[in-house]
């Protein structure tokens, strides 16, 4: 577990396949993980079985997000290292918070306490993401982490029959 203040980021748990079903299986959040279509329940028990693998292993790690209060912790959402590359020490970041724990500092300090770890734990030199031009709250997020737009891929999406483009952000280690 990776703890801090207000959350933990945990291992995926047999006991997570409801919520993972759930939400990925939203239509309305399918375009920010580029998903078309919908996920089994078995699927989604094989990837929770298959998560024991290490990050070198399966370059890509996904972690549950847990609000900690009075002792208890409660899942509300998921933040995703992908395309994690160990000879060019990189890796992407995805973050998910569900709608009603928005706006707390939860995701903030989930990406802070990612970062840490990917810069200590895994020694990588940068970090990146890709976010719509339209999701302002998640550039916003980002750039709050020192994040720097580096390029703009133009008519990258189709959202809604309407071409959008797609910021590239990037953290580099110092």
């Amino acid at each position: 577990m990776i703890k801090g203040k207000n959350v933990v980021l945990r291992a995926l748990e047999p006991t997570d396949v409801d919520l993972l079903y759930q939400w990925e299986n939203d239509q309305k959040l399918w375009h920010l993980s580029n998903t078309l279509a919908p996920f089994s329940r078995f699927i989604l028990e094989q990837y929770v079985l298959n998560s024991e693998q290490d990050i070198f292993t399966a370059k890509q790690l996904r972690l549950m997000i847990d609000k900690i209060s009075d002792q208890k912790s409660t899942p509300i959402g998921t933040i995703d290292l992908f395309e994690f590359d160990p000879h060019n020490r990189r890796a992407g970041i995805g973050i998910f918070i569900v709608r009603n724990h928005r706006e707390h500092g939860f995701a903030s300090e989930a990406l802070q306490l990612v970062i840490d770890y990917c810069f200590q734990t895994l020694q990588l030199h940068q970090v990146y993401c890709n976010i719509s031009e339209d999701n302002e709250i998640s550039l916003k997020l980002f750039q709050k982490q020192r994040f720097k737009i580096i390029g703009k891929k133009k008519d990258w999406l189709l959202l809604k029959n309407r071409w959008m483009d797609e910021y590239i952000l990037q953290l580099i280690n110092d």
